[in-house]
């Protein structure tokens, strides 16, 4: 018997989003033509639906690539089962339960803020099942989950870049702009705004540390519908930068608000809300010069390792067949599946969830999102990937996403020069 049915027991009334490991299954006796199991939450609707955009493109883009992956001699396919969070953690867990509980996944994924990728992995760690998530800056996902460094995760890997990358990269945005170094700060309180917010791990020291004053009027409600306090607070501190993270309703309140009550900073550069064509061309011309950070590009010069596509071939490809915009989580979404596909190819036994647990932190690879490989840390259960840093800029009748500072990601490729707002 596999240890993984030795070590489950029943727990009675085990209903999704209850802390306790519950039972699973015993060892599978698979087919001629086995099927491993990955179940992917991620977050289809809602004010995040943004970051599931490129799902179905990327899933059917790697159908073939995923279909007889070999292990040990033998064939297997990989088949993905796709819930929807509906941009809400306690769906996210509930439908994590699911996934695990209900269809039997043999490996979790997630991917899209912490918001899907926390509650999930939570899941995966409190059922012993293997979870591999993105697209979430590491600290939200390892402190934000309670993490201890020395005591690490059992199950749950993560792969994305962290909070230090984003501000040395809005650092150097800032000081190629030549602005007033007073800065407007907008943290929600949700994981994200709390751990880029936060005192210690978040902006604040380190802008500190720059000679960059922080102006922090403190949290606001995530779908918030007035900023005016904030605004007031920015003007009277004469703050020429704003920065934070916000979904894309919140900041689109705040960007028109500012407007009307005569709030003009030169830069804005906001994580998360502006990563999206759709999100800043809703914006209209104060879409234009909106600078954002950059994980993933056509010019990002990767390659996948399942299918041999270029960066730019896939964004290419995702717009061909979509009719819109390449955006930067069909990078890392199909980054996630070359992950998984290469812990299938090298487990030491596909029965068995610790054989599958075991083979996650041995990888070692280059994916179109760059390399992975959990053994450079910077604490158990992550490892980093790029980061650049770019502007919105109107090329004709579109907004082009351009890179602007590459100084910690020289491997990848400038396309423009920074220019201020007004």
């Amino acid at each position: 018997m596999k240890k993984f049915a030795t070590r489950r027991q029943v727990l009675g009334g085990l209903a999704a989003g209850v802390a306790a490991p519950a039972i699973l299954r015993s060892g599978r006796a698979y087919a001629q033509n086995p099927t491993i199991k990955v179940g992917f939450v991620t977050p289809s609707s809602g004010p995040l639906a943004g970051f599931a955009e490129p799902d179905d493109y990327v899933i059917q883009g790697l159908q073939a690539a995923l279909s007889g992956v070999e292990n040990n001699g033998k064939s297997y396919n990989i088949e993905i089962i796709k819930k929807d969070s509906q941009s809400n953690p306690n769906r996210a867990a509930e439908v994590a339960a699911e996934l695990i509980l209900d269809d039997e996944v043999d490996i979790i994924t997630a991917a899209g803020t912490p918001d899907t990728t926390n509650p999930t992995a939570d899941q995966a760690e409190l059922n012993e099942v293997p979870c591999i998530t993105s697209d979430a800056p590491w600290q939200p996902y390892f402190f934000g989950r309670n993490g201890d460094p020395a005591n690490p995760f059992r199950y749950t890997y993560h792969f994305f870049w962290g909070l230090e990358d984003v501000i040395a990269n809005f650092l150097n945005l800032w000081n190629d702009a030549g602005v007033a170094k007073k800065v407007a700060g907008l943290f929600p309180n949700d994981a994200d705004g709390n751990a880029w917010g936060d005192a210690n791990l978040g902006l604040p020291t380190p802008l500190a540390a720059a000679g960059y004053e922080i102006v922090d009027p403190g949290r606001f409600q995530p779908l918030n519908d007035d900023f005016s306090s904030y605004i007031s607070a920015f003007k009277d501190a004469g703050c020429e930068i704003v920065t934070g993270v916000m979904i894309p309703p919140d900041f689109a309140t705040f960007w028109a608000q500012a407007a009307q009550q005569g709030f003009n900073p030169r830069v804005a550069t906001i994580g998360k809300a502006l990563l999206f064509p759709s999100s800043v061309e809703a914006l209209g011309d104060r879409g234009d010069g909106l600078t954002s950070e950059i994980w993933w590009s056509p010019h990002h010069p990767f390659t996948s390792s399942l299918t041999g596509t270029s960066a730019r071939d896939l964004a290419e490809g995702y717009t061909a067949s979509s009719g819109r915009p390449w955006t930067q989580p069909i990078g890392f979404k199909h980054a996630l599946f070359e992950v998984v596909a290469d812990v299938v190819r090298r487990c030491e036994d596909l029965e068995d969830y610790e054989a599958i647990t075991a083979a996650i932190p041995q990888t070692s690879m280059d994916t179109i999102v760059g390399n992975i490989d959990w053994s450079r840390g910077p604490v158990p259960n992550v490892t980093k990937t790029p980061l650049v840093a770019g502007q919105w800029q109107r090329k004709g009748d579109a907004l082009s996403l351009e890179i602007t500072t590459n100084a910690h990601a020289p491997i990848i490729p400038t396309t423009s020069e920074l220019r201020l707002l007004g």
